[in-house]
């Protein structure tokens, strides 16, 4: 295998125990290190001087750490703080993640030894190691961090303790502080590191939006209806979206008072909606410009429910497909494309038929596509709104609809107020 490569070359270099450097290695492989980060991380541990171990790191304001920094001293005020647990040479081990900040910016630490960190506490880190994760540095305190409290606090311009409300979360994003109301929550069973375990999934909501959550240490408060407040919890993505994670470490306190959770999704530019990375409930406008291959009557997998070609499922093999009605379609508004794809009731509202409907004329024109043409008929070159859940990938952008509408918007006031979510200088829209 190649960490065993990785880790005999590593052990011969720098004189020590290959099994204590493979355990290592494993280690930060399982919490995502890229591999050549790693290596490089236990030569600094081990201290070999060819990786800059052997100098001294410098002292940087927080603005000013790059992903290809090695080590750094930093002092900085600590926004969170909270607890995880990580699986470690088959055991579970608890980390400590959050934010530091000084008053030029604010960065994500991961703290592998007990420090005692809390948020509000001033703190002075010495030779703290650099990782590069989604491109940004993030900072690592572990046994050859020196850590130290300071009396002085330190006055920063950002809020210490991690309240969110779920528009603002993104994924990556560690002991942050919600108040939400609990939308749909179901138990489930699924087959996890440990064997068999039952957790909750299901939606949260306030003001701001919704996002899908899971519970992995099932509490008897997040219940659907209820309103809680969580603390600690951790955001990762699901599907393409973010999704809020409630863990063993997580405090959750039911509270009096219901929170109000808004009826609207967040409108947002299709650009500025790709660019966050993923929207569980959001809305687009733009023009649909086009019905896509693969689009009208189709058929899937009785298994898997999967969109079969020629009978042939890429999971099942050749199976009997379900008849079924589907549309994806292009959504443009000038900022950006996406995918717009919408279910048999949704494809059944504008293609005015259903399945059995879509059969016939198929037939009739013997041709299957020729539903998908009379799709193309009712709906290319009309503004639409268009609600649902934005997944974005190496694929593209897909946006799986919940609504699909005819926009009645003013074309002049849309572009205008497009310009002024750009901060472009808005002197006429013409019509």
């Amino acid at each position: 295998m190649e960490i065993d490569t990785h880790a005999e070359d590593l052990a011969s270099d720098l004189g020590v125990d290959k099994e204590e450097v493979k355990a290592d290695l494993q280690n930060l492989l399982e919490y995502s290190v890229p591999l050549d980060e790693a290596t490089q991380s236990l030569r600094r541990k081990y201290g070999d001087g060819s990786s800059g171990g052997g100098s001294s790191p410098s002292t940087k304001a927080i603005a000013d750490i790059s992903p290809d920094e090695t080590a750094v001293n930093v002092t900085g005020v600590v926004l969170t703080a909270g607890e995880r647990s990580i699986r470690y040479q088959g055991s579970d081990h608890v980390i400590v993640e959050g934010e530091l900040a000084d008053d030029t910016g604010v960065i994500d630490f991961t703290a592998w030894e007990d420090f005692g960190l809390s948020p509000g506490d001033t703190v002075e880190a010495g030779n703290a190691g650099v990782r590069e994760w989604d491109g940004e540095p993030e900072l690592n305190l572990g046994e050859n961090t020196s850590l130290s409290f300071l009396d002085d606090g330190l006055e920063v311009p950002y809020e210490v303790g991690g309240e969110a409300d779920l528009a603002s979360l993104r994924t990556g994003d560690r002991a942050k502080t919600l108040e939400v109301a609990v939308l749909e929550c179901e138990e489930r069973t699924i087959d996890g590191r440990d064997g068999e375990t039952t957790i909750l999934s299901g939606v949260l909501g306030d003001e701001s939006g919704r996002l899908p959550f899971t519970n992995w240490d099932p509490v008897p408060a997040i219940e659907a209806g209820a309103s809680v407040r969580i603390e600690n919890a951790y955001v990762r993505e699901f599907r393409g979206v973010p999704e809020v994670n409630v863990s063993e470490f997580s405090t959750v306190t039911a509270l009096e008072d219901a929170i109000d959770v808004g009826s609207e999704a967040p409108q947002m530019g299709i650009g500025e909606a790709i660019a966050t990375g993923g929207v569980y409930d959001v809305e687009l406008v733009g023009n649909l410009l086009a019905v896509r291959d693969g689009s009208g009557l189709i058929q899937r997998c009785p298994e898997c429910r999967r969109v079969i070609q020629k009978g042939q499922c890429r999971t099942h093999g050749s199976v009997d497909g379900i008849d079924d009605l589907r549309v994806k379609a292009i959504l443009d508004d000038g900022t950006g494309a996406v995918t717009v794809v919408l279910d048999d009731e949704l494809t059944e509202a504008v293609y005015g038929g259903d399945v059995e409907d879509a059969k016939e004329e198929a037939r009739d024109a013997m041709d299957q596509e020729a539903v998908a043409d009379t799709i193309r008929e009712h709906i290319v070159g009309s503004e639409y709104r268009v609600r649902g859940h934005l997944s974005v990938d190496e694929y593209g952008a897909n946006l799986d609809s919940t609504t699909f509408d005819e926009s009645d918007d003013d074309p002049v006031d849309r572009a205008r107020s497009l310009l002024e979510a750009a901060d472009e200088p808005v002197t006429e829209v013409s019509p």
